[in-house]
């Protein structure tokens, strides 16, 4: 534990401290080091100061605006390549030293970022606890209290963030080593979709489940990351392409939670003590009072896909990643690691593919229940544990711990671990969001609303969260790849087109009405019978309008079937926003024949005047 009077570490206090010259990387590595415990279990590699050197030396001439994580000190699990320092997965017969980096570390040293070093784990990335590891390495203490356990497999990496030595970790998830530590010790722990972060140059536990997750003091600094990160890797088999901008996804800044509906699964299925109850429902109380509607789903179908994970074939996986290893050197593994892995020595051909013919049932399922809601909220794991307890019963509670995190990849899903409070004993809990695929930067946006709200310190340190206003935030406004249209028409409830909405998804948003600046024709030649709105300043009125969202990769199919002479442009709402909406290309004495109905003031109110 450092006993020094911690910094803040969080990116946005030390990039501004940077580009206000109080601060230089060099000045705050020394600080670093001076400060380090002459041991410490929560890493397995810390890089000397000789060995920072050149990443020191390449930021002399540079300014740190220029790099979006200029002198940023981070740590990386020691299942994650870092060139010329060995890669151990907590095991030294299996220790190999890299000579390049792992795609998500590259990105990150070439954005100005500073590896520490590498950071202990449950060995082989194998379990949620955070005791899976050798005595050689020894076992991480957790940030708030060393009788309870750290959260694994990513221990290191958690305990380290929290405890102020850096200021963001990598660590990886496969099953939610990500979510549980970041739990357990106070952090935002991202879990993005499978593939956004490259696995090149990491250690596979599941080859098909796996991804880098990422530690972070606060949602900022995790979609500062995340954005460094979350990079296509064309030679990684893993790697799927997304680019947020061109779906009309961003992170940023929420006013609050109104129109968004928040699944949360029935009490029943929490499996949660008290104080895990607790964070649940003071989660469910932000949410609510930001405006959100909560509604309750049977999460059933997704509980039954968590216990696939290690009752089923998918335990064959982890063994092809050591299969060679545990087969020469059985001993070279933890006891409660090789128990585990070897399991996954019998399975049939026929086993594998009958659990992927039930996993495809379950995220049928999912996609059901998940299409009802814009997010879903949960928690993130039943209780925090003692090291005793877990003695006891290591797999028993390592399975509980997953309850709510191990059906996460296998169902394809997005998913973030939020900090939502403390118990009487000061330990820390949570809660996690979760959306499908690549929904990661609106999971975020969301928690930054709530994160504002618990207004928790930063990690296990002293160092108060900044509480200014949100509105006065220099990031832009979140979106969440849905673009408002609005309809004034045969788009309308009811009418004959509002199916071309609703079979792509679209959601009403709002009924309301047009700015008084327009004016509502007839195309007296359109079959069906559909209106125009033309712009009027000078002699216009309000026109009843519904408000409509639209997933932004259906807009295309939908524009294309809008016939002359209408069009997608702006409309002025009587709030004075503007939206997309439907406009007419021509004026009223184009020749185009049309009837001026204004005075009925909505279409519905013109097609049902008889």
């Amino acid at each position: 534990m450092m006993t020094h009077t911690p910094l803040n570490l969080s990116i946005t206090a030390l990039s501004k401290a940077y580009q206000a010259g109080e601060m230089r990387p060099r000045q705050l590595v020394d600080e670093l080091l001076a400060a380090q415990a002459e041991t410490d279990a929560a890493w397995i590699t810390r890089l000397s100061a000789q060995q920072l050197e050149p990443y020191l030396a390449r930021l002399d001439d540079v300014a740190p605006e220029s790099l979006p994580l200029y002198g940023i000190p981070f740590a990386i699990k020691d299942n994650i390549d870092l060139a010329g320092v060995t890669t151990t997965a907590g095991c030294p017969d299996f220790a190999y030293t890299p000579s390049d980096d792992a795609f998500v570390v590259k990105q990150l040293i070439a954005a100005g970022a500073i590896p520490m070093g590498k950071t202990n784990l449950d060995q082989f990335a194998t379990g949620l606890v955070g005791e899976r590891a050798l005595p050689v390495y020894g076992t991480p203490a957790n940030a708030f209290d060393p009788a309870y356990v750290p959260g694994g497999s990513s221990s290191g990496s958690a305990v380290v963030t929290a405890q102020g030595q850096v200021s963001f970790a990598l660590g990886t998830d496969t099953a939610g080593s990500g979510r549980v530590p970041a739990c357990f010790n106070n952090l935002v722990g991202v879990k993005p979709t499978l593939g956004l972060l490259s696995a090149g140059g990491v250690v596979p536990a599941c080859a098909t489940l796996d991804t880098i997750s990422i530690f972070a003091l606060g949602c900022d600094d995790a979609a500062k990351v995340l954005s460094v990160t979350a990079q296509f890797d064309a030679d990684n088999r893993w790697a799927r392409e997304h680019d947020f901008s061109v779906h009309g996804q961003a992170y940023g800044v929420l006013p609050d939670l109104t129109d968004l509906r928040i699944g949360v699964p029935p009490r029943a299925q929490w499996h949660t003590d008290s104080d895990y109850s607790g964070y649940m429902e003071a989660a469910m109380r932000q949410c609510k009072a930001l405006g959100a509607e909560l509604v309750e789903l049977d999460c059933s179908p997704l509980l039954a896909a968590a216990r696939l994970l290690y009752e089923g074939p998918w335990v064959a996986e982890r063994y092809h990643a050591v299969r060679e290893l545990i087969e020469r050197n059985p001993e070279a593994l933890h006891p409660v690691t090789r128990e585990i892995t070897l399991g996954g020595a019998t399975p049939l051909a026929v086993d594998a593919f009958d659990a992927r013919y039930q996993l495809a049932e379950y995220r049928r399922q999912a996609e059901a229940l998940l299409a009802q809601v814009d997010v879903m909220l949960a928690p993130t794991t039943p209780r925090l544990p003692t090291k005793a307890e877990l003695a006891e019963a290591p797999i028993a509670v390592n399975s509980e711990l997953g309850t709510w995190t191990n059906f996460m990849n296998l169902l394809d899903l997005s998913a973030l671990a939020v900090p939502a409070g403390f118990n009487r004993q000061g330990l820390p809990g949570g809660v996690t969001l979760f959306a499908p695929a690549f929904e990661d930067l609106q999971l975020l946006s969301i928690a930054r609303l709530l994160e504002h709200e618990f207004a928790l310190p930063l990690g296990a340190s002293a160092v108060a969260r900044p509480q200014a206003r949100l509105a006065e935030s220099q990031l832009p406004a979140a979106a969440n790849g849905r673009l408002e249209i609005a309809v004034c028409g045969a788009h309308l409830s009811g009418m004959p087109l509002n199916h071309q909405l609703t079979q792509r998804d679209a959601r009403l948003v709002a009924r309301t009405h047009s700015a008084p600046s327009y004016r509502l024709y007839q195309l007296d030649d359109a079959t069906p019978a559909k209106p125009a709105m033309l712009r009027a300043p000078q002699n216009g009125t309000s026109i009843v309008l519904e408000v409509w969202s639209l997933p932004i990769g259906s807009v295309g199919s939908f524009l294309a079937g809008i016939p002359f002479p209408l069009g997608l442009g702006q409309i002025e709402l009587e709030d004075g926003r503007w939206v997309a909406g439907f406009i007419c290309s021509v004026s009223a004495d184009s020749g185009v024949p049309m009837t001026d109905i204004s005075e009925y003031g909505g279409w519905k109110a013109w097609v049902e005047r008889e």
